[in-house]
């Protein structure tokens, strides 16, 4: 694999995650325009419904510099588009600036993409490049491919245990393990997601508000499992702050308050499957699962979850209940300070993608 490219399409990894939670229901994709070992032009899609990657790239292009577009090699971590949406379609962008050469990381599997738009850019005679940093790209861009391939949001569990792994005392009671720069990540991990859930025993143990507070952005669509409807009111998730969407067996006959929304869900063993599907139809296509150990053992059994993030705190707990098992070793460890930090991804679910 030619280092170069490589070292360009990582650039344009690097561009797309900075559209993190603005783009949805949209993947987040990075462009790099570059004339003779030379970047020229760069950006990645900003926001939902705005200019996708190329045109930011091509548009950041100088004056001085505009003379060799035609001439350059446009690198992109996702297919270029070949459809009408929102915006016009970004091959016919690469067509009337005659951009020779492109270079992708991987396919885009949406609906009329899903290898048309690198088909029709070697039909009209530009040389197309597909597979550099392959892996990367297809993390990259599964949320996206989850979604329109598989209907669901693309599940992210989260979670913390002790160094033995214990994840809550025996009681019902809130317990914090981790460290304060472990809580800014979460936070900044919600303002990158479209939904974030709990169950209903977790929102009575640690009343959480689930918003962004610690980190620049936006707060997740709330998402609470209230088997019986019997939540009281004065929880924090029913502050109106953000909007909130109550799953429930049970008829709910009196409001909470505003951005309360009450959506039936039987609670059944095709739950998981159910939820996921009523999220996707709300355009939620990514959802952070928090707890509490049932909910996420739920999601465990299913199968349906993409990515789990598993923090071990650094210290130990001499009793209560153990934390969820996952079928699956971390993919990767990262050191938080006392904290560490493991990463997994639920094999099967990439197959079926890939």
């Amino acid at each position: 694999m030619n280092q170069e490219e490589e070292a360009y399409m990582q650039r344009c990894f690097d561009l797309a995650r900075l559209g993190a939670g603005r783009v949805s229901p949209n993947p987040m994709v990075g462009a790099v325009l570059v004339h003779g070992g030379r970047v020229i032009g760069e950006g990645y899609h900003q926001a939902y419904g705005q200019a996708h990657a190329e045109v930011n790239a091509v548009n950041s292009v100088l004056p001085a510099d505009a003379g060799l577009i035609p001439y350059s090699t446009l690198y992109v971590s996702l297919e270029p588009c070949n459809i009408y949406g929102k915006t016009p379609p970004c091959t016919s962008l690469i067509l009337e600036r005659k951009i020779p050469r492109v270079v992708i990381s991987c396919i885009d599997h949406s609906p009329g993409v899903d290898g048309a738009g690198a088909s029709r850019l070697r039909q009209a005679g530009v040389e197309v490049k597909v597979g550099v940093l392959r892996r990367e790209g297809q993390l990259l861009s599964q949320p996206r491919n989850t979604f329109v391939r598989m209907g669901r949001p693309y599940v992210i569990l989260k979670f913390a245990q002790s160094k033995n792994g214990v994840f809550a005392p025996l009681e019902n009671r809130q317990l914090w393990l981790t460290n304060n720069y472990t809580k800014r990540l979460v936070h900044k991990w919600r303002s990158e997601v479209d939904g974030i859930l709990a169950g209903a025993n977790t929102a009575l143990a640690d009343n959480p508000r689930l918003t962004n507070r610690l980190f620049f952005g936006p707060s997740p669509r709330r998402v609470v499992l209230d088997r019986k409807g019997t939540l009281p009111p004065v929880l924090s998730l029913f502050d109106g702050q953000q909007p909130t969407m109550v799953f429930t067996e049970t008829p709910v006959t009196k409001k909470r308050g505003k951005n309360i929304s009450y959506h039936y869900l039987s609670f059944d063993e095709n739950m998981i499957g159910s939820l996921l599907k009523s999220l996707a139809a709300q355009n939620i296509t990514t959802l952070m699962a928090e707890g509490g150990i049932k909910t996420l053992q739920l999601f465990i059994q299913s199968g349906l979850w993409d990515e789990a993030r598993v923090f071990i705190a650094g210290k130990y707990l001499a009793e209560g209940r153990a934390a969820p098992h996952l079928p699956e070793p971390p993919a990767k460890t990262f050191r938080l300070g006392q904290d560490e930090l493991l990463l997994f991804h639920n094999s099967l679910q990439s197959l079926n993608l890939h």
